[in-house]
């Protein structure tokens, strides 16, 4: 054969495993993806690698291809002794783990992470081209990792990829498209977003299925979600004002907030703020953690006053 096979298109050894699969693949679809490369044929190879990836990333593909190999008389006479017959026709894994980012993707507010990490998990039973009748594409589900922020704000972003998609010839190729995708305020973390006919497409004219966006919150140390509405943010407190109490103002997702920190505040100390969490239909709750933040001593001055308070509380025992 003049062309290459799959392992070859992908670089690795026809024992690669897996995740070596899985690195070469990203390896070179960030090397090709129209919007970064510079090499004139970056189009036709980010398709050739995607649909090499997506036969030797399923074991059961990859073992037919396999056999393939093995026999390539076998595979050259396969389908010359019935032109009438029916051909089966294989769904197929979309992993780009490689994407354009377009408008304001650099701020921070939004991101696809891995969104079609999930693309593709469905029955084997493939497409089937019928002489008569038509084939409705599967709806497909991915996850959507976005920042808290945009659950309190909202946020419309666009986002251009290479999709997968059919040509007349009932052949898979990859068509730059570009989805745009409304992050509604309030949503919570769980909710489902629904992108209409950008699912897997259908075949004789048949409808194209859906895409559903599931989605998550992106956690942070001091900043994450739980009971999907609920969020937690850890607030820095300086010790005198954990002991004395005092109003200070917090950047939250809410806005900017004036909180009073009670007197004798403790470390991992909760305060719930009822309804600024995310603004759902039901909002939930903004819970501040108190961090007690201990200044630095790097003067003699500063070495005395923490001596002076230590022989202000002689009895003092923090472990009891």
């Amino acid at each position: 054969m003049a062309e290459r096979n799959y392992y070859e298109i992908l670089g690795v050894d026809s024992k690669a495993s897996d995740s070596e699969i899985k690195k070469a693949y990203r390896k070179l679809v960030r090397k090709y993806h129209p919007d970064v490369s510079k090499d004139p044929d970056a189009v036709s190879k980010t398709s050739e690698i995607n649909i090499a990836y997506e036969t030797l990333h399923d074991k059961e593909k990859r073992a037919k291809y396999d056999e393939m190999l093995a026999n390539p008389f076998a595979r050259s006479t396969r389908r010359s002794n019935d032109s009438n017959q029916d051909y089966n026709y294989q769904q197929y894994d979309f992993d780009p783990q490689f994407f354009s980012q377009s408008g304001a993707f650099g701020s921070g507010d939004f991101h696809f992470d891995d969104i079609f990490s999930a693309f593709g998990n469905r029955s084997q039973h493939g497409f089937q081209q019928h002489r008569n009748g038509s084939v409705a594409g599967e709806d497909q589900h991915a996850e959507l990792v976005i920042d808290i922020q945009a659950a309190y704000e909202g946020a419309q972003r666009s986002l251009s990829l290479d999709m997968p998609t059919l040509n007349e010839q009932g052949q898979m190729v990859y068509e730059r498209k570009t989805l745009n995708v409304k992050i509604p305020a309030g949503i919570t973390e769980g909710q489902q977003i629904r992108l209409s006919g950008q699912g897997l497409p259908g075949y004789n004219n048949g409808a194209a299925g859906d895409l559903y966006l599931k989605i998550k919150f992106r956690n942070l140390d001091n900043l994450y979600v739980q009971n999907r509405k609920d969020v937690y943010q850890r607030v820095n407190v300086a010790p005198w004002t954990a002991a004395l109490g005092s109003k200070i103002a917090v950047n939250t997702p809410a806005g900017r907030l004036s909180v009073n920190i009670p007197a004798n505040s403790r470390n991992n100390q909760k305060m719930r703020l009822k309804g600024k969490g995310i603004p759902a239909k039901q909002a939930g709750d903004l819970y501040l953690l108190i961090n007690i933040v201990l200044p630095e001593s790097s003067s003699s001055e500063d070495k005395t006053a923490w001596q002076n308070l230590e022989k202000h509380f002689p009895g003092f025992n923090p472990q009891n």
